[in-house]
């Protein structure tokens, strides 16, 4: 044979046995055509397979939370019935209080029907609150418990469900503690707690590196076990967890979602601190570091993580801020996303504050005006964005010139006291620190410390203070500021955020109180205040400015946004 094929020469040979996949046609009319569709196949096909994915997996979640799910409404059928049954035992003076009042709500005036019907009121659905520290007792719980009451009253017979991680706390202790932190009652036969297993996964202390990435990623993972639990009609979210949104997005697209965000993640302002010469260049904790290879890789992790959370925040169906500081940073972040898919912008929802409360425990008349003292009132955590240094440094310039013949009426006198909580050992530390600066300041005998204060005390304080002070930057909202204008304080506050944008704003073209941003700003901001020619009228002016953060108006915002998930909730029908 290698004979043959020498004589017919050596192409003759080649050709019969070259393989068929090298042949030209096959390379111009298979191989290259492959090579050119795999990427465009590979868009498609990969999307596809994550919605299958996910519906594969929410059905799963669902066919195995079922049995739990047919528990929750027997339980609150049964709860129901006994709270009725233990009504009618209880003394008739009882009908008329707070158990009473909860269910009493004109829907025809909130409701969104034609001709004043009753529209969605008989909606009987689960509605999930995803909130794993529940327990905490902060501005962020004032807003979950005071949402709760408010969908209890719209929707009397839907149920409340929230995925919490307190394991050691019982329903009962918890709305205990509820009624006696907050002043909030709520309806007990309707809402559940459902514990988590997971929660450590969002702690910070369980990512010392790369902590934004990895509590998301925790958030996941905690997100998922919600899921297994239950399965809601509507989640919400409101805690800040953007990418439990997104996952409850991928694995239930019929479930409406909402988001309240309190703070976003990560903010524009927080990528422009990274850069020492920019505006903010010398704000925030992570001010300036955006230089060299190391800031450089910074900058681009920061940037690639505000894409992911941009992506899932803008799936959520309803997006609620709690200040219109916290509403510009979501809309510049998810606001593109969300007019692609056609979803209405995030609307501001301020969070409830106690004004009234503060309304009838403050005095604020022409006579208590006379038991005003020369106080400045700083109420706040020792934590380190709350800037307690500054502060001091801006009240040292303020007194300096204290017992010399240049003394300004105002300074004469003048106290700075600061009132708030340490948690842990980092804040003593924190404490001691400002001790110290106190000292160096020679500031002693002006300036004093009152640790962990009672409610009572710090109800005392508000009445004999002068001048309310707060000098965090971009504080996302502000609910001890608009406490102070509540109690009728002149506010000094720092020139940004939502103090400056929301809260300390004008009423009737006259002024509520004083921005300021660097130390001598408050110094004169602190020597304005204290030197105002009628600070009565101004402490009504702050007043009547408290008035647009009550709870009843948190209520009203609240519910509004919430029709808009129950509609969608009643139209699909999934």
């Amino acid at each position: 044979m290698a004979d043959i094929c020498a004589a017919n020469g050596g192409s003759t040979c080649s050709s019969h046995n070259a393989s068929p996949f090298m042949n030209g046609n096959f390379l111009s009319h298979v191989v290259l055509p492959i090579l050119c569709l795999t990427p465009l196949a590979t868009l498609i096909l990969i999307p596809l397979l994550w919605r299958a994915t996910g519906a594969f997996l929410g059905w799963y979640l669902r066919k195995k939370t079922d049995g739990r799910r047919c528990h929750i409404l027997e339980l609150v059928e049964a709860d129901e019935k006994n709270y009725v049954e233990e009504k009618r035992r209880s003394s008739s003076s009882a009908e008329g209080g707070e158990d009473g009042e909860w269910e009493k709500v004109d829907a025809c005036t909130t409701g969104t029907a034609k001709n004043g019907g009753m529209g969605d009121d008989d909606w009987d659905g689960i509605v999930g609150f995803f909130h794993p520290f529940c327990n905490a007792g902060g501005g962020g719980e004032r807003v979950l418990w005071a949402a709760i009451r408010a969908t209890q009253q719209r929707w009397p017979r839907a149920k409340c469900v929230v995925y919490t991680g307190d394991h050691g706390v019982s329903k009962d202790a918890m709305l205990s503690r509820v009624e006696n932190r907050f002043n909030i009652h709520l309806h007990p036969p309707t809402i559940n707690f459902l514990y988590l297993s997971t929660r450590h996964w969002v702690l910070a202390s369980t990512w010392p590196r790369f902590t934004l990435a990895g509590q998301s990623l925790g958030s996941l993972i905690l997100a998922w076990d919600a899921f297994s639990l239950l399965v809601p009609d509507i989640f919400i979210d409101t805690m800040g967890y953007a990418f439990a949104l997104g996952l409850c997005k991928t694995l239930f697209p019929g479930v409406p979602t909402a988001a309240y965000v309190h703070y976003p993640t990560i903010s524009t302002d927080m990528l422009s601190s990274l850069n020492p010469t920019s505006p903010v260049g010398s704000q925030g904790v992570n001010a300036g570091q955006g230089t060299g290879l190391r800031g450089a890789a910074k900058r681009f992790y920061w940037k690639l993580f505000a894409a992911a959370y941009s992506r899932v925040g803008a799936s959520a169906d309803v997006v609620m801020t709690n200040s219109s500081w916290t509403q510009g940073h979501i809309r510049a972040l998810w606001g593109p996303l969300r007019r692609g898919r056609s979803l209405p912008e995030a609307a501001v929802v301020y969070p409830p504050v106690a004004v009234r409360e503060l309304e009838a425990e403050v005095e604020v008349s022409e006579a208590s005006e006379r038991r005003r003292e020369k106080v400045l009132l700083y109420i706040a955590q020792f934590r380190p964005e709350k800037n307690h240094a500054l502060i001091l440094q801006a009240f040292s310039e303020f007194v300096r010139q204290s017992g010399s013949e240049n003394e300004s009426e105002a300074a004469r006198g003048a106290k700075l006291v600061l009132v708030g909580s340490v948690r842990d050992d980092g804040d003593s530390k924190r404490v001691y620190q400002l001790r110290l600066l106190v000292n160096e300041l020679h500031i002693r005998d002006r300036v004093e410390f009152h640790l962990d204060a009672s409610w009572p005390e710090i109800l005392e304080w508000l009445r004999r203070a002068s001048v309310g002070v707060n000098g965090m930057w971009n504080e996302h909202f502000g609910i001890g500021v608009v406490e102070y204008q509540a109690a009728g304080l002149v506010a000094v506050v720092h020139d940004s955020g939502g103090p400056k944008m929301d809260i300390v704003v004008d009423v009737d073209g006259e002024p509520t109180g004083f921005h300021a941003t660097t130390s001598s700003e408050f110094a004169d901001g602190f020597e304005k205040a204290l030197s105002l020619k009628d600070p009565y009228a101004v402490r009504q002016r702050a007043r009547q400015s408290a008035k647009r953060f009550t709870e009843e108006e948190f209520a009203r915002r609240w519910t509004e946004q919430m029709e808009k998930l129950v509609t969608l909730k009643t139209r699909n029908k999934v």
